[in-house]
């Protein structure tokens, strides 16, 4: 028998079949009382922020950074990351002064590891003589070794479990890595260093650039504001995708009411060149036609994205435009957007999930579970709303 059926925000432990629960806003996820002793804020005029991740992490993100600045409002802030992030930290220009590129390290899949670039990285992070450096990475299992060689006075971030945290020393604040949602874990860790958290919103600034990019698509391809869907099949990892036959079959279901968009990557033009296949019709598809700003206010304009869970789920949180998420493979709580009467994410859990598998090796029973009706029908309950468009 497959796993039950989870509407975000019923948690696991109160399970129901799809439809009997309505989806409903989930308290905030409290993070351990630890309270860390950190040293004077004013003390600290150079930091670095490590988290070498997606757009979908980097998003998470934001509200940490915003708390970051306000409690220091006077300190140049670096963002280590990889390679894309200085589009990213452009946009948040506030919060974030400048970008270190995070070259790789044994054990990060995200790049691949080369030992002369790692050094010469942790010999001009040790020569800007940070004052603080913040592990915003994960759990700190690799990431606090990278941490520890920028050669900040002092470091703080999260350590897997409550003895380590017990065993750092006078300069290292380190926090248990907490459950719950990703926002409100690193929230905790701002909430533990002493600085004031401002909101738990997501954000994407929308550029001047960005709006005429989309004014451009939507006269080239007739789109109007509120009248289409945005549907994205693609997933970095291929454990994460529903399968692209059952978005073909919503989409068709949705067509008779607004027009369809298709967006995806470019490595995810044989996917999406698929379901546009599979829809027919006047389907739009915009794979690969949008840099990442383009793709927001895409996004922005949308009566509804329907999508995996993946960097555009949260570029639709960040942008109040409702989504239906379907999220396969991965820790729903953790990634789910925290506003459930604007996002509803459908998520089933056998033994198996999460995992980290590339590609399901066996039946793939956590996206096989979500059903055509079940997606159709949190669809139909959001775009029928209507919002305010950009």
């Amino acid at each position: 028998m497959n796993a039950p059926l989870l509407l975000r925000n019923v948690g696991r432990g109160e399970s129901t079949e799809s439809g009997a629960v309505p989806p409903a806003v989930l308290p905030p996820v409290q993070p351990s009382p630890t309270t860390l002793q950190a040293p004077d804020h004013a003390a600290r005029r150079r930091i670095a922020v490590f988290r070498a991740l997606q757009l979908g992490d980097m998003l998470c993100a934001v509200p940490a950074l915003r708390a970051l600045r306000e409690g220091e409002p006077d300190a140049h802030i670096t963002l280590i990351g990889l390679p894309w992030v200085r589009d990213f930290a452009s946009r948040f220009g506030s919060l974030i002064d400048d970008v270190m590129v995070f070259p790789g390290a044994p054990g990060f899949p995200e790049r691949p590891y080369d030992a002369a670039a790692l050094a010469a990285f942790h010999a001009e992070a040790r020569a800007r003589r940070f004052d603080l450096a913040i592990q915003l990475h994960g759990s700190g299992t690799l990431s606090n070794d990278v941490v520890r060689q920028l050669g900040a006075r002092t470091i703080a971030g999260f350590c897997p479990t409550s003895a380590e945290a017990a065993l750092a020393n006078e300069h290292e604040r380190l926090l248990p890595w907490p459950g719950g949602n990703e926002i409100e874990r690193l929230l905790g860790l701002m909430r533990a260093l002493g600085y004031p958290v401002v909101d738990a919103h997501l954000a994407f600034p929308l550029r001047p650039q960005d709006h005429a990019g989309w004014q451009r698509l939507a006269e080239l391809h007739g789109l109007v504001g509120g009248e289409y869907i945005c549907v994205h099949p693609g997933a970095r990892m291929l454990s994460r995708r529903w399968p692209v036959e059952r978005f073909a079959d919503v989409a068709l279901r949705l067509r008779k009411r607004w027009r369809i968009v298709v967006t995806g990557a470019p490595d995810e033009i044989m996917l999406t060149h698929r379901l546009c296949e599979l829809i027919g019709g006047d389907v739009v598809n915009l794979t690969a036609a949008t840099p990442l700003g383009e793709l927001a206010a895409l996004i922005a304009h949308a009566r509804l994205l329907l999508c995996n869970d993946t960097g555009p789920s949260h570029i639709a949180a960040a942008l109040d435009t409702p989504s239906v998420v379907v999220s396969c493979g991965g820790d729903s709580d953790r990634w789910a957007p925290l506003d459930a009467t604007l996002h509803h994410v459908l998520a089933s859990y056998p033994p198996c999930r999460p995992c980290n598998w590339q590609k399901c090796p066996i039946r793939h029973e956590c996206a096989t579970a979500i059903t055509v009706d079940a997606v159709e029908a949190e669809a139909l309950s959001l775009a029928s709303r209507g919002h305010d468009h950009a």
